[in-house]
């Protein structure tokens, strides 16, 4: 009985593929949104951090993000020929105030 929980347990624990964090900026197709994920690398040479970014497409269905949310997704098997992501969680959402107000400043 105890072995069924603690395999029921690992199997939870260990996540398929990877999971990444970013920030969505483009949700214009159906069920599907375009997430920028950023990542500091240190250059090998002169030792200097700099920032690269790389854009997934994931899955979302019913399209419950919008533009600037960051949120959490996760490798799965291909989708589409572009998506291998789905969308895990919305960590945080920016209002639609914050976005008018940005773009005004410009």
């Amino acid at each position: 009985m105890t072995e069924s929980k603690t395999q029921s347990n690992t199997a939870e624990k260990q996540s398929k593929g990877k999971t990444l964090k970013g920030t969505v900026v483009s949700n214009r197709m159906k069920d599907t949104v375009v997430v920028r994920v950023a990542q500091f690398v240190k250059h090998p040479k002169y030792k200097k951090y700099y920032k690269r970014s790389k854009r997934y497409k994931a899955h979302d269905a019913g399209n419950t993000t919008s533009l600037g949310d960051v949120v959490l997704i996760q490798e799965t098997t291909p989708i589409s020929k572009d998506k291998s992501f789905k969308v895990v969680e919305v960590v945080s959402h920016l209002d639609v105030a914050d976005v008018s107000s940005e773009s005004s400043d410009e």
